[in-house]
């Protein structure tokens, strides 16, 4: 049998993906390529254990949920990371109106009867003919690119403007806001004004009206958290997780014990004691447990630092970008990837309260992944057309 040499094996690869990934003046970021699907490929692998127990209980197939991922996630997510890598990535900046009316429209059809679905807490699915899809995980991409776009086409001055350029940002976000808050889905809102804020002050704006701002989401969010039962228990468990370890602390104690059972080296892979039953969305918002489980504390820091290391290859490529638009572009998906990541991670480590945020290119979400791959694409659009330093 031929053995495979990983070095033959990436030239290949580069040489299949320089054929549909046509190259500008500049040939594509293969670092920032690779480190996205070195994630992916170990999302797949990674799902394919943490999911065997759910998968054979729900479906009486142990490996359903990575065929799902790949076949609803992966195909159609390297679908639109091949065409948004070759699709002018300026033309984008036209389509802004489409891609916020898209947002709007996306959010209140899971409040259409018969068209919505419920989820655990939170009305934040569609169905169409027997097919689901979660749109908040599409807004994160489309408000993105609308808020960009809206960004770019205003000079610092007019962005620092009370009436012109505050108060416009704020009433657009609000609307968004608003609506993650009806189904509720506290995650996403998250991520979504976090990455605004990222990229409003990147391009300009006021830092005494970000201040504001921030101020003003801590106030909403203790708000939120007072007026709603769930998150006040999701709050109690994160401060004192002892207190009721078979109740409102479950998820978290579940985690910490995956978490800390792993130790250095893991129990190996496929050898996860919580996924059978225990960890609740264990191939979710939870997969990262089964990773320190399995594989162990040196596995998950190399797991962290790629997505670290992907935050630093973007800031490195949006630095020298010349284009506003697309610098703007980057700041806001790597800020999404990496924030993401950190919410994720922090949240299954017992640092910060558990959100239901999944893990980007790793936690199981064919919308989830289909969708960080798009926006992956534009990253490696940009990256052709950016001489590196």
């Amino acid at each position: 049998m031929k053995k495979i040499n990983l070095k033959n094996f990436w030239s290949e690869a580069k040489y299949f993906f320089r054929g549909v990934i046509k190259g500008q003046d500049n040939p594509p970021d293969w670092t920032l390529i690779g480190t996205i699907f070195f994630l992916t490929i170990f999302g797949l692998i990674m799902l394919s254990s943490a999911a065997v127990a759910l998968g054979f209980e729900r479906y009486g197939d142990s490996y359903w949920n990575v065929k799902h991922q790949i076949l609803f996630g992966l195909i159609p997510g390297i679908a639109l990371f091949i065409f948004f890598s070759r699709f002018d990535y300026y033309k984008l900046k036209r389509l802004a109106i489409f891609f916020l009316l898209g947002t709007i429209a996306l959010l209140i059809l899971v409040f259409i009867p018969g068209i919505g679905a419920d989820w655990g807490t939170s009305r934040s699915w569609i169905n169409f003919f027997g097919f689901s899809l979660q749109p908040s995980e599409i807004v994160k991409l489309t408000f993105l690119l609308y808020m960009v776009s809206w960004l770019s086409s205003r000079e610092s001055r007019h962005l620092k403007n009370l009436q012109s350029g505050f108060l416009p940002f704020v009433f657009i976000l609000a609307i968004v806001v608003l609506l993650l808050i009806l189904q509720p889905d506290t995650g996403t809102m998250m991520i979504i004004a976090v990455t605004s804020l990222i990229i409003y002050f990147v391009a300009g704006g006021s830092k005494i009206h970000l201040a504001w701002l921030t101020g003003a989401g801590f106030v909403g969010l203790w708000l939120l958290i007072k007026v709603s039962p769930y998150r006040t228990d999701r709050l109690t468990a994160f401060l004192h997780p002892e207190l009721d370890p078979q109740g409102i602390g479950y998820h978290i104690n579940q985690a910490l014990l995956a978490v800390g059972s792993g130790g250095w080296f893991g129990k190996g892979f496929g050898h996860s004691r919580q996924k059978f039953a225990y960890l609740p969305e264990v191939a979710g918002d939870s997969i990262f447990a089964v990773i320190a489980e399995e594989l162990g504390f040196f596995l998950c820091a190399l797991v962290v630092f790629a997505f670290l290391f992907l935050f630093w290859r973007g800031l490195k490529l949006a630095k020298n970008c010349r284009d506003p638009f697309g610098r703007l572009l980057i700041i806001g998906i790597i800020s999404w990837f990496t924030f993401q990541a950190f919410f994720n991670i922090g949240a299954i480590s017992g640092i910060l309260p558990l959100t239901g945020i999944p893990l980007p290119f790793i936690s199981y979400g064919g919308t989830a992944l289909m969708t960080c791959l798009a926006a992956a694409g534009i990253l490696v659009n940009i990256s052709k057309h950016v001489k590196m330093e």
